[in-house]
């Protein structure tokens, strides 16, 4: 059954579509953009900004985000058919691929790991080392960002039987605001919510240890092969929002938040988070979107080191950077 159809809407989606120019909307081809969670998280900033600022209309696009239930659930939807184009992190392909999703990272949003780790530093002043014995947040057992943290962790010499890993869902973040867990495998909407509770939050970026992967657009195999302008359009004005962000995070706020009103009043919560995306994630790209071959090719290796993957493959079925602009 359709991903779009009533039934599965119902039972496991919830539909965005934003504002689009009236005069503009009749001629626009319509499109659907399966997110991993919803489009009100501050991590979705780039595509929100790019829909508010019309860079998708002035492609030919009218994106209708789509919200699934994480990138392995999009990337499987996408590699399924049930929409043309997806979002997760540019890991997904890697632990997806080898079980027979045909789907590829088409752009990465950043140079950088999606995932940091926030530490609290009254409870654990050692830093990594010292939580030992200790208990870590973390979304899930079977998140990309649960994974980064087994990396960092062993590249510390903390073995994942040294310390106690507790995944709570989405709101893990809360149990590291209110102190009742030292650390947190975090991203930047988390830390700054926590940082505004009061946390003396110690930030260690995965990239330190560990490099995992930004968020990524993904497409499937025979999407690329028959829409391949279409990959092209969305990627080139996707990466115009994150060119927003990072050139001006000031102005990328009120963007956004016309776009996503409901944190209108929150505007220095949001400014904090884009200001941490562009500090930890977002740099470290010569070619904005573009995908680093030896970063994909040390991740898998990890993976497969790690019994997370059953076997590699070939570095080209996990991504291309065809569709990424030569310039922004």
């Amino acid at each position: 059954m359709s991903l779009l159809s009533a039934a599965r809407a119902a039972a496991c989606i919830a539909a965005v579509s934003l504002m689009l120019p009236q005069a503009r909307a009749e001629n626009l081809r319509d499109v659907t953009y399966l997110l991993p969670a919803p489009p009100s998280l501050p991590a979705f900033a780039p595509w929100m900004i790019a829909q508010q600022k019309g860079y998708y209309a002035q492609e030919g696009l009218k994106i209708n985000f789509v919200v699934g239930k994480g990138g392995a659930d999009v990337a499987k939807q996408v590699g399924a058919g049930n929409a043309p184009l997806g979002g997760g992190v540019g890991d997904t392909p890697i632990i997806v691929r080898p079980n027979g999703v045909p789907v590829k990272a088409v752009a990465v949003l950043g140079g950088a790991s999606l995932m940091h780790l926030a530490i609290n530093r009254a409870a654990a002043p050692g830093g990594i080392p010292d939580l030992k014995g200790k208990t870590i947040g973390a979304m899930s057992y079977a998140d990309t960002t649960y994974y980064a943290l087994l990396g960092m962790l062993r590249a510390n010499g903390v073995a994942k039987s040294a310390v106690d890993i507790q995944a709570s869902g989405p709101s893990v973040w809360q149990l590291f605001a209110e102190q009742k867990i030292p650390a947190l495998a975090s991203v930047p909407e988390w830390t700054v919510s926590a940082q505004e509770a009061g946390v003396k939050v110690e930030l260690i970026p995965a990239d330190r240890y560990f490099k995992s992967m930004a968020q990524a657009i993904l497409a499937s195999d025979e999407t690329i092969r028959k829409e391949p302008e279409l990959i092209r359009k969305f990627v080139k004005a996707t990466l115009r929002g994150l060119a927003d962000i990072s050139r001006d995070p000031v102005a990328a706020t009120a963007d956004y938040v016309k776009a996503v009103p409901g944190y209108q009043g929150r505007e220095k919560y949001v400014e904090s988070v884009l200001r941490l995306y562009n500090a930890t994630v977002y740099q470290g790209q010569p070619r904005l979107g573009a995908i680093d071959p030896d970063r994909v090719a040390t991740l898998q290796a990890f993976y497969l080191n790690e019994g997370i993957i059953s076997r590699a493959v070939p570095l080209n079925d996990l991504f291309t950077n065809d569709f990424v602009p030569a310039k922004q």
